[in-house]
């Protein structure tokens, strides 16, 4: 079994996506305009797009601001050219950290990040010092007061879905890439409707934190990194009992 998605969870249900929408609009129109670019601007044809495209609907951004985005991630308008690179690295406690950065500024980018885990008790590493700890999947997440936990494990495995993973209020479907696209439309055919659905980066192990102290930090070091600008998203192979969440957060 992969490992479990906690700091996902833990974003979820803080609210910071709506809190912050401004921020996650921003960061979706780095992503079409990345995807357009590499890819050509027809979903159809993209799968990446596509599911840039999905995201962006998921979070009601405008149909006119997802087309310009995607114009000038084209060429057919004037856009910025963004770049894609990965840091990695350690919070506190030996937790692995992945950091996915989009920028037109890798200078500004790289200081911003070094600066956070300084700040933050942190430790940036190498290239590929962490990186062999996570997988690639597909990730659904439902919400258990909302869903029958039977009729949503009998559509992911019909579908092709790799796990089912059941926290006390939530359930997550982990895919390989393969299948992701298949087992997201099986729920949709079936009017199933899931919190969140997109690529994602799967610790295969999970380091438990039992400390209140230290759960702390390594939550200030997330936040803090995800704050950032240019950060597209940040993952992370830690674990904190529920018990300790509900009192720190």
């Amino acid at each position: 079994m992969s490992g479990h998605s906690k700091w996902h969870s833990i974003r979820h249900k803080k609210g910071a996506v709506d809190a912050k929408r401004g921020k996650i609009f921003s960061r979706l129109i780095k992503e079409l305009m990345v995807a357009a670019r590499m890819g050509g601007g027809d979903p159809s044809a993209n799968p990446r797009l596509r599911q840039a495209v999905a995201s962006a609907k998921a979070e009601n951004m405008p149909k006119d601001n997802i087309e310009r985005a995607i114009k000038r991630g084209t060429g057919e308008l004037d856009g910025v050219n963004y770049e894609e690179f990965i840091y990695e690295g350690y919070a506190p406690g030996g937790v692995a950290v992945l950091v996915e950065i989009m920028t037109d500024n890798r200078n500004r980018a790289a200081a911003d990040v070094r600066y956070i885990f300084s700040k933050q008790g942190g430790n940036l590493g190498e290239a590929g010092c962490v990186a062999w700890m996570f997988d690639k999947k597909g990730l659904i997440v439902f919400e258990q007061e909302l869903v029958n936990e039977d009729e949503i494990l009998e559509v992911a495995l019909e579908a092709g879905a790799e796990d089912v993973v059941a926290s006390e209020d939530q359930l997550e479907i982990h895919t390989d890439l393969a299948a992701f696209e298949s087992v997201k439309q099986a729920f949709d055919d079936q009017e199933l409707r899931y919190a969140m659905a997109e690529i994602t980066m799967l610790p295969k192990n999970t380091v438990e934190i039992d400390d209140e102290s230290l759960a702390v930090q390594v939550l200030k070091l997330m936040e803090a990194i995800e704050d950032s600008d240019d950060v597209q998203k940040v993952y992370a192979n830690f674990d904190i009992p529920d018990k300790i969440l509900q009192r720190i957060t």
